[in-house]
């Protein structure tokens, strides 16, 4: 199924400045195209429209230790909570940590490839408010967190 992300501005990598105008077209766990809002909509008709109040851009590669929690699903889920889909994996070594990361589909990165919005990438998407709260994050096309 396709979904369309839309938000108020829009990054391509975490380096580039925010810009209006531009979407995310998402089909399975890969990223289709990014192009205007309308341009989509016209070209899918009755697609899935997520909209989104924010900044979307690529989700986050986490370097440094995963938060405590008391199970190992709980860890990569408070990683989801703040924009993450992705970890090198050097931090991964215990197993069960692993396991959680792949049953969730947390990317473990060897080494990180900086993350890019483009066709053809895998859909890690994340949206942040104004204040840098993590508002969303997409993992592989699917919606894993989703701020209350």
């Amino acid at each position: 199924m396709r979904t369309l992300h839309v938000a108020d501005l829009l990054r391509r990598t975490p380096a580039d400045e925010p810009r209006p105008g531009l979407a995310v077209l998402v089909t399975g766990d890969r990223i289709e195209a990014v192009a205007s809002p309308d341009a989509l909509t016209a070209a899918y008709p009755g697609v899935r429209v997520r909209r989104w109040a924010g900044t979307l851009g690529p989700a986050l590669v986490h370097d440094g230790p995963l938060p405590p929690a008391p199970s190992p699903r709980e860890r990569v889920h408070a990683l989801f909570r703040l924009g993450v889909a992705a970890v090198p994996g050097t931090h991964l070594a215990d197993p069960a940590l692993r396991a959680a990361a792949a049953r969730t589909g947390l990317a473990v990165l060897d080494p990180a490839a900086p993350p890019e919005l483009a066709a053809g990438r895998r859909a890690d998407l994340a949206v942040f408010a104004a204040d840098g709260t993590c508002l969303a994050t997409v993992v592989a096309g699917r919606l894993v967190h989703r701020r209350a």
